[in-house]
């Protein structure tokens, strides 16, 4: 091991290309799947809970099984599904990829904050004259956030962290963090991996807590 402490090596990280690479694709892929996950998550957990139809329990299955299912057989099962539609190695099929990730955490959670949800309050607003889109927006939506919130956390944080969907599907230019270090691992073991290790259980941390303060936040309101 290396003797004392330094901060050497995250200066090397800063002033590595590779690395400032990695990073920008992470936070360009990142947040991009958690966004359409947590609007199609979202969609897809208020239609599922609404509605009863045969085939329900079927469909949640399928919705749920990126979680279940894994991940190696996800990341060749996606590489097959989006390699013929010219979408492997590009932006759009990684985001693609790591938002079908996404969805079952967001349905997930979002589900659950719709069992406690009266809906004689959305009955209400459509008889006094609220279009459902207003309804949605001044209703609904308001009384789910924090699920909505809770699941859009667990989508970045999936999509941030994922690497074996990412080496199926990503070509050089789409290097992010995890993939970055894997290889970084695999190659040659270095201080900055370490460096980064450092500064990724920060960020993890900071996600976590602001997970937990938004589950207490949405308890506090089902007392209330």
């Amino acid at each position: 091991p290396i003797p004392g402490f330094s901060t050497r090596w995250y200066e090397n990280l800063i002033a590595s290309d590779e690395w400032r690479m990695a990073a920008k694709n992470s936070f360009i892929v990142a947040p991009s799947a958690t966004v359409v996950a947590t609007v199609l998550g979202t969609l897809a957990a208020i239609g599922l809970t609404k509605a009863d139809f045969r085939g329900k329990g079927l469909l949640m299955a399928v919705l749920l099984s990126p979680m279940i299912v894994p991940v190696v057989v996800v990341g060749v099962g996606m590489y097959l599904f989006f390699a013929p539609l010219g979408l492997a190695n590009t932006y759009t099929g990684l985001i693609a990829a790591h938002a079908a990730l996404g969805v079952p955490f967001v349905v997930t959670t979002v589900a659950a904050t719709l069992q406690g949800f009266n809906h004689n309050l959305v009955r209400a607003s459509l008889s006094l004259g609220a279009s459902p889109v207003t309804t949605f927006f001044r209703v609904t939506l308001p009384v789910i956030a924090p699920g909505v919130m809770s699941g859009a956390l667990f989508a970045f944080a999936t999509s941030f962290d994922e690497v074996v969907v990412t080496l199926f599907l990503a070509g050089a230019d789409q290097t992010t963090l995890p993939r970055q270090m894997f290889t970084g691992i695999r190659e040659n073991i270095s201080p900055t991996i370490a460096a980064l290790a450092t500064i990724l259980i920060v960020f993890s941390t900071g996600l976590l807590l602001a997970l937990e303060w938004l589950r207490g936040r949405n308890a506090r309101r089902a007392v209330a």
